[in-house]
């Protein structure tokens, strides 16, 4: 008889225990409130390339021809991944703002976008074609009934020691959210350490200087302004291109002009990129003291996010994760990227 007692009182805890987590679910889920947060998510989601083969562009290995054997199949199991990320970022709705990194052209964006698992956000496309010698872009996707464009741009990378270098430009895009309030947008891909970090940190230093020429020309017509500046920057929060040449500082420094909120998480380890098994913050997001102020759309916590799900990774023998990415050389291994997103969460 005790026995039968002791077994019903621990279903009955258990239940009385589901129960309490679901209410608290509901609760929490009842609580955000989609007009009062918008999720902005940077993804670099390593070349997403179509299968074409487009005349001019250095994008003959992904073909179904090429040396990497690019197929429709792989494609299309490529774009549903990237949509799958994107959707999974915020439990509670699709995020709002998504700057890209690694795309080769509309078209791909399009059929992102076009993916069953985002459809219904209805994103619209900011998106110029850049001289990168690769043909990758950044671009940045939208929620239109949540942000409305005002102006788009890119901004042209040249090098004054180096004329002839191709690379990415710097998206730049103003917008205005539901309640009126106007974002500075720059979506960056900087160059590669692809020739050893020290010999290719100049490159990074004078892309720093024309992003920051143009977030001065911002705030020069409004100390108060709502900057956002996301990407695969290819340095770390400490690297002077970032530190330095922007500025941007840790949360816990008062009174910086910019703040990376990437910086918490860099500060113990973290990081959006393995390299040779040490993590590292190459995907970053800074912002102004526009969105740090409480007033209107913040960031209430002060720090960025590193997003990522076990189907998202790669494990290996010893247990370390690292991003599972699409290809390793010309090895196909069928993941979604070879960087994990970042993202911040704005409440007003």
């Amino acid at each position: 008889m005790k026995t039968k007692k002791a077994v019903y009182l621990t279903i009955a805890v258990l239940l009385a225990s589901l129960l309490i987590s679901i209410i608290l679910s509901w609760v929490a889920d009842t609580r955000y409130n989609k007009k009062k947060n918008i999720t902005v998510v940077f993804y670099n989601v390593e070349n997403l390339f179509d299968t074409v083969n487009n005349q001019g562009n250095r994008d003959g290995e992904f073909t179904p021809d090429g040396a990497n054997n690019w197929t429709q199949e792989r494609y299309e199991k490529k774009i549903d991944n990237i949509a799958n990320v994107i959707r999974s970022v915020n439990k509670n709705e699709i995020p709002e703002i998504v700057g890209l990194a690694e795309v080769e052209n509309r078209n791909v964006l399009n059929d992102l976008i076009s993916s069953v698992r985002i459809k219904e956000a209805n994103y619209r496309i900011e998106h110029f074609e850049s001289p990168d010698f690769r043909g990758i872009d950044c671009a940045l996707l939208y929620r239109p009934d949540e942000f409305k464009i005002i102006k788009s741009t890119p901004v042209r990378v040249v090098l004054a020691d180096d004329p002839d270098f191709k690379t990415r430009d710097i998206l730049y895009v103003k917008g205005e959210t539901t309640n009126n309030e106007v974002f500075h947008i720059f979506v960056n891909h900087w160059p590669s350490r692809i020739g050893g970090e020290d010999q290719t940190e100049p490159k990074r230093i004078a892309v720093a200087r024309l992003l920051k020429n143009k977030i001065d020309s911002v705030l020069n017509v409004n100390s108060g302004a709502n900057i956002h500046i996301m990407g695969d920057m290819n340095d770390e929060p400490s690297n002077k291109s970032i530190s330095e040449i922007l500025g941007a500082k840790s949360p816990k420094v008062t009174n910086a002009k910019l703040v990376n909120l990437m910086y918490p998480d860099f500060e113990i380890q973290k990081g959006s990129y393995l390299y040779q098994g040490k993590w590292n913050m190459l995907d970053n997001i800074m912002v102004s003291n526009g969105l740090l102020d409480n007033k209107g759309f913040g960031c209430r916590e002060k720090k960025g996010f590193i997003f990522h799900e076990a189907w998202m990774e790669f494990k290996n023998r010893n247990g370390e994760i690292s991003p599972n990415r699409t290809y390793g050389g010309k090895n196909y291994y069928g993941g979604v990227s070879d960087h994990f997103p970042v993202y911040m969460q704005l409440t007003r």
